[in-house]
């Protein structure tokens, strides 16, 4: 049986200018391979610039790559159509409050996905809205709330909403926690590790707190200036990591790291 997703040496490049009429390839990762299965958490980490969020970009679909091939259940991700894409992989974005469509109340939002890649009707759709805002711990009241009506952690339960309405396979999470304190931010692990138990959902995750990694990921892999330079199961990277750069991380977010 084929892993839910294989990543099998995916590059990505960019073009450029070096001089006046002159241009030059940055690398911005590669080649990277890995795989993922159902109910299963990576944690991508790194240091800023290592390539991480252009990577779970070219895996969703915001970047096409530059060599390289993605696998979902076995089938070439190119060959998938857009709405196959959105039931397959779903993306989670950096800051909700410029993902989220000011002009659009919560219903609105949550309701597009559905009528655009499903063929529920009117009534389907407000179930599903509303079985999906139970889900991420939000009361139906909310749906007629606009974005700037909501609290920092309300637009983050909102922005998993849309991600989770389509019931998608693999969610991918650039660094979704970097805006709230970090209180919040165990609440909005605990409310993803609890929609994984109840969905079976795998996450793809990008993140910097090794403390938050440790808490939420069954693996890790490490990128350095684009290269993997670590990877393996969470236990084993932080309890025994054989990398300086990985050494580094580990000891930036645990102040009583001592090896």
């Amino acid at each position: 049986m084929p892993s839910l997703l294989k990543v099998t040496n995916l590059c990505k490049s960019f073009k450029q200018p070096s001089g006046l009429f002159t241009t030059r390839e940055k690398v911005a990762y590669g080649p990277v391979s890995f795989t993922i299965e159902a109910g299963q958490t990576l944690a991508i980490v790194g240091e800023s610039g290592s390539g991480k969020s252009a990577l779970v970009r070219t895996i969703a679909g915001v970047l096409k790559a530059t060599s390289g091939e993605i696998f979902i259940k076995g089938q070439p991700l190119e060959s998938l159509s857009s709405q196959q894409r959105c039931l397959s992989l779903r993306m989670i974005f950096q800051d909700p409050s410029s993902s989220l469509n000011p002009k659009m109340t919560v219903g609105k939002i949550l309701n597009a996905p559905l009528e655009l890649n499903t063929n529920k009707n009117a009534k389907e759709r407000s179930q599903k809205i509303i079985e999906t805002l139970k889900l991420v711990g939000l009361l139906p009241d909310y749906l007629a709330f606009f974005p700037n009506m909501l609290s920092s952690v309300q637009k983050h339960q909102v922005a998993i909403a849309r991600a989770m309405i389509l019931d998608p396979d693999i969610i991918l999470a650039d660094e979704i926690l970097t805006t709230l304190d970090i209180s919040l931010r165990f609440k909005i692990v605990n409310l993803l590790l609890n929609i994984q138990k109840i969905k079976g959902t795998s996450y793809i995750f990008v993140a910097h707190n090794m403390h938050l990694v440790k808490h939420m990921s069954d693996q890790i892999m490490v990128l350095h200036q684009g290269k993997i330079i670590e990877k393996g199961s969470t236990e084993t990277i932080c309890e025994d990591p054989q990398q300086e750069q990985t050494k580094y991380l580990l000891l930036t977010h645990q102040p009583d790291y001592r090896k």
